[in-house]
């Protein structure tokens, strides 16, 4: 029996992907010998944007930066709860300057930006999700750093282990459906460590459970307004089991910058106020 989902509109901060390219490997997806083509990247990147503003989303952009091509992914430089921001600290010397011109964003936009001392990646690692942050670490996000953010941001943190270097980052393996109280996400268990399974299956009995070819199609690096979920339309198992909870699937190809180990939530933060 399927549920009636109500969406809830939401604010997002994006990137044009005008000088996306994969010059370095910083996870197994990277291969700088497979050329990008740009062109296509940015007919999906702006198919993409077009679907969240049809939905009544609200976007915003950042300029990108020549030199940072992996600037589009917007998830990563930041984490927004509650009109704070928690930047990141980039692990890769590459995207260290990305950090620069997000922050600059924020601060124009009249936000205070907390610069952390420890390594993490923004909505990469950091996943807001009703009353707790699930956060990742293992690859590139570290402990410390779940612990500067629950002191910043006052909410609880919920350290989970990722252990498969495909997904490494957990916006990789998992995303929210509803974040209201408790909520409910999606995820993929062997993603995760023994503890960190246990930990999901105590506080997500309920949870959507995804296959191993539809993590590694980016099924999971999914956005979902609550009803609607922004998804990689060759994760068709996950969006069966989605469709018969009751949400809606709304299929956007984003395979070009599958070269660079992102999908549709990597290129997008959302900024909740």
């Amino acid at each position: 029996m399927t549920e009636s989902r109500v969406p809830r509109r939401r604010r997002f901060l994006v990137c044009e992907p005008r000088h996306f390219a994969v010059q370095y490997a910083i996870n197994p997806w990277m291969r700088p010998d497979v050329p990008v083509d740009v062109s296509l990247a940015q007919k999906q990147w702006r198919e993409l944007i077009d679907t969240y503003r049809a939905h009544g989303h609200t976007v915003h952009t950042v300029e990108p930066v020549p030199g940072l091509p992996d600037m589009v992914f917007a998830a990563n430089a930041a984490v927004v709860v509650g009109g704070r921001v928690f930047g990141s600290l980039f692990k890769a010397p590459e995207r260290r300057p990305e950090s620069v011109p997000y922050d600059t964003w924020f601060k124009s936009a009249g936000y205070d930006v907390y610069r952390p001392e420890s390594v993490c990646e923004g909505e990469g690692d950091f996943v807001p999700a009703g009353r707790w942050i699930l956060a990742g670490t293992g690859f590139r996000t570290t402990r410390e750093a779940h612990h500067e953010a629950q002191e910043y941001l006052g909410v609880p943190v919920i350290g989970l282990t990722l252990v498969d270097p495909y997904f490494y980052h957990l916006d990789t393996a998992l995303f929210v459906l509803d974040d209201e109280g408790e909520g409910n996400i999606a995820y993929y268990p062997e993603a995760f460590s023994p503890g960190s399974r246990e930990v999901l299956a105590r506080l997500y009995p309920d949870a959507v459970i995804a296959t191993r070819e539809d993590a590694m199609a980016f099924g999971l690096n999914s956005v979902c307004d609550g009803r609607h979920v922004f998804i990689s339309p060759k994760a068709t198992a996950l969006a069966g089991r989605l469709a018969d909870r009751g949400y809606v699937p709304v299929p956007v190809d984003l395979s070009e910058f599958h070269k660079a180990g992102g999908g549709i939530k990597c290129c997008t933060q959302e900024i909740r106020s």
